[in-house]
């Protein structure tokens, strides 16, 4: 998929404010910090089209952003640790919760995941949650340029022995690096691959 156009539409914690076109939508989500601006710029090739920070818990709001005036990419709260208040983060879960939830053009719930890290007992708790609530969800390894490949490889498999003790089988898994790019042809053609289906099914018409 070539990004021929990416452009913010609307920033809101309401569902109801979100687009009414129909367009099939792609939502990033990721524990706080886990690089998620720093890949949704390397994924459309721009460089500030998400708000990158050094603070975790940045993004507040569910941002969306039409790529190719074609489908939605969705910029999601991080959730996990962020200086703000209870309250705060109680809202962001609901709206987040909701919106996961209750939008019937989300296609796929792309979980961000530091590929540094062991397996998180909150990242496993949302995708655990993602399957009970039976949304579909690919999980995108974020860093791999910060780690040896013999240490990517090790958290990797560590992953995969932790998933598959609720899973019969592993959903998809990326590995990126918003450095040097690495992932970002694989995991846009996986989009373009599902809206090609998706269209053919006429699901989703112009």
């Amino acid at each position: 998929m070539i990004i021929k156009d990416a452009k913010f539409v609307v920033s809101n914690t309401d569902i109801t404010k979100c687009p009414e076109d129909g367009k099939p939508e792609y939502a990033f989500i990721g524990r706080s910090n886990v690089g998620k601006s720093s890949l949704i710029n390397m994924l459309t090739d721009r460089k500030s089209l998400a708000k990158t920070s050094g603070t975790p818990g940045k993004t507040q709001l569910i941002n969306h952003f039409v790529i190719n005036d074609d489908w939605y990419l969705v910029d999601l709260p991080g959730y996990g640790y962020a200086k703000t208040s209870k309250s705060n983060r109680s809202k962001w879960e609901k709206f987040i919760s909701e919106y996961l939830t209750q939008r019937s053009t989300l296609i796929n719930i792309f979980v961000l995941l530091d590929s540094r890290l062991e397996p998180q007992k909150i990242d496993i708790e949302f995708m655990t949650w993602c399957a009970e609530e039976q949304l579909p969800f690919s999980m995108v390894f974020t860093k791999i340029d910060k780690l040896s490949s013999s240490a990517l490889q090790k958290n990797l498999a560590a992953y995969k022995k932790e998933m598959l003790k609720q899973w019969a089988e592993m959903p998809p898994v990326f590995t990126t690096s918003a450095e040097s790019k690495f992932g970002r042809e694989k995991l846009l053609n996986y989009i373009s691959q599902i809206n090609t289906d998706l269209k053919q099914s006429e699901q989703f018409g112009d």
